[in-house]
């Protein structure tokens, strides 16, 4: 069973009743009736019907007694140290380096970021992964140190309360003439190619917004926001308005020379069971401030 203790805190003085306060958490409303008809919410040590204001100091203790949503994730030990940029009761947050998968592909693997959170966290805690990003891409990655928080973040990421900001180098293939932008085209998959996606009026919606930071002539370097996360998408995107980013070996025609020139830099989300939204942000790789500094 997983049990967190929350202290609560009236922030904005407005009265709210248990019932209210989980589906402000994002809990999952099957859990909700779990925690109803086993009596596993307590407040001050006491179980209340769900109509119940909850006080300013009030200490509630949630007993997750049932199991969680999603398959239980397990990995084996990785062999590298971590960069962890943020790390807390419920999350961490680890700073991937370009070239290393998220997540192994088979269970006898241990060579991803996942394997390596693992042989970090044991023998206590285990990592269950809310996103990934594509193995060359660098950047910052959100975990779970439970499985019972990764429907919660989930839902963060569905409704938006999840941001994830990208830093980019682009060729420019075709001139930019704006500061900003939204590119708005469906990808789907490439059917001549299965590693890769395609932008394709049968595909999923996917919104990618950009905002020019610097650019030359040859290049540019681009704050994107993922208001969607197709596979690949950012990659997709920027190809098709022919500003492919640099070292993209799937989808710039230019020879790679160097990491993919992608990196998340900045994660915020309001951490669990609280009002309090948290930025996470990390300091650009070495090759991508290089390239600034001998391109631009």
């Amino acid at each position: 069973m997983y049990r967190r203790q929350i202290k609560y805190l009236n922030q904005n003085k407005q009265d709210i009743t248990i019932r209210e306060l989980l589906k402000k958490w994002l809990i999952p409303k099957k859990w909700q009736h779990f925690f109803r008809i086993q009596k596993d919410v307590l407040i001050n040590g006491k179980y209340h019907p769900f109509n119940t204001i909850v006080k300013n100091d009030d200490v509630i203790t949630l007993n997750f007694d049932f199991p969680p949503r999603s398959k239980n994730q397990t990995y084996l030990p990785g062999n590298r140290n971590i960069n962890v940029c943020y790390e807390d009761k419920d999350i961490i947050v680890v700073n991937k380096q370009a070239g290393i998968k998220s997540h192994p592909n088979l269970p006898t693997e241990n060579d991803s970021l996942m394997n390596d959170v693992e042989s970090y966290l044991a023998p206590n805690e285990h990592p269950y992964m809310v996103h990934r990003i594509d193995k060359d891409t660098s950047g910052l990655m959100l975990i779970a140190k439970t499985p019972y928080l990764v429907p919660i973040l989930d839902r963060q990421l569905s409704t938006k309360l999840l941001h994830r900001e990208y830093l980019a180098i682009v060729k420019l293939n075709q001139p930019l003439t704006e500061s900003s932008g939204t590119i708005d085209i469906p990808i789907g998959n490439d059917p001549e190619d299965k590693r890769k996606r395609m932008t394709r009026p049968d595909g999923q919606n996917a919104i990618t917004k950009y905002n020019v930071i610097k650019q030359n002539k040859k290049y540019a370097l681009l704050r994107l926001n993922l208001l969607t996360g197709r596979t690949h998408q950012l990659r997709v995107h920027l190809s098709s308005k022919n500003w492919p980013i640099v070292n993209d070996l799937l989808y710039n025609p230019e020879p790679k020379n160097g990491n993919l020139l992608l990196f998340a830099h900045e994660l915020n989300f309001i951490t669990p069971f609280s009002d309090d939204i948290l930025t996470v942000e990390a300091d650009l790789p070495d090759f991508m401030t290089d390239f600034i500094t001998n391109e631009f």
